[in-house]
């Protein structure tokens, strides 16, 4: 597993995070994250990075930039890294992982919910596909 590093690849054409063909996907802590890789490894997931806390907000929540001003909003891409800054705030960890040819939102979504993932994203071309279920408020 390598660090996270914000490619310029990793962005939409508005600057917001969009990492077209990979999965973000959040969990809650140090513990759960290393799992998470560990297991994802054995899965056969070759690329995978890891995003703390501080650097998800230094590398991905910045590519918000101005993008609510004059509209309050950028689309889908703006709200998903809203719900990452929210998550990181409280302390989740990401990993970003590259999907494989063969991998589909519901076979990712197999892969990760098991492993404790509190949020995924799937970031297809021009889709993201919400992978974990979220509890009803």
């Amino acid at each position: 597993m390598k660090p996270f590093a914000l490619d310029p690849d990793m962005t939409s054409a508005t600057g917001t995070f969009y990492p077209t063909g990979y999965v973000f996907a959040l969990f809650p802590g140090d513990e759960a994250y290393r799992k998470a890789a560990d297991a994802l490894a054995e899965q056969g997931f070759t690329d995978v990075s890891h995003a703390a806390p501080d650097a998800i907000h230094q590398h991905v929540v910045r590519t918000l930039g101005h993008a609510d001003t004059p509209l309050p909003s950028v689309g889908a891409e703006g709200v998903i890294v809203r719900r990452i800054a929210d998550m990181a705030a409280q302390g989740h960890h990401g990993l970003l992982i590259k999907a494989r040819d063969e991998d589909g939102p519901e076979s990712l979504q197999a892969a990760l919910e098991p492993l404790g993932a509190t949020a995924a994203f799937f970031y297809r071309r021009l889709i993201i596909e919400d992978l974990i279920p979220q509890p009803a408020s």
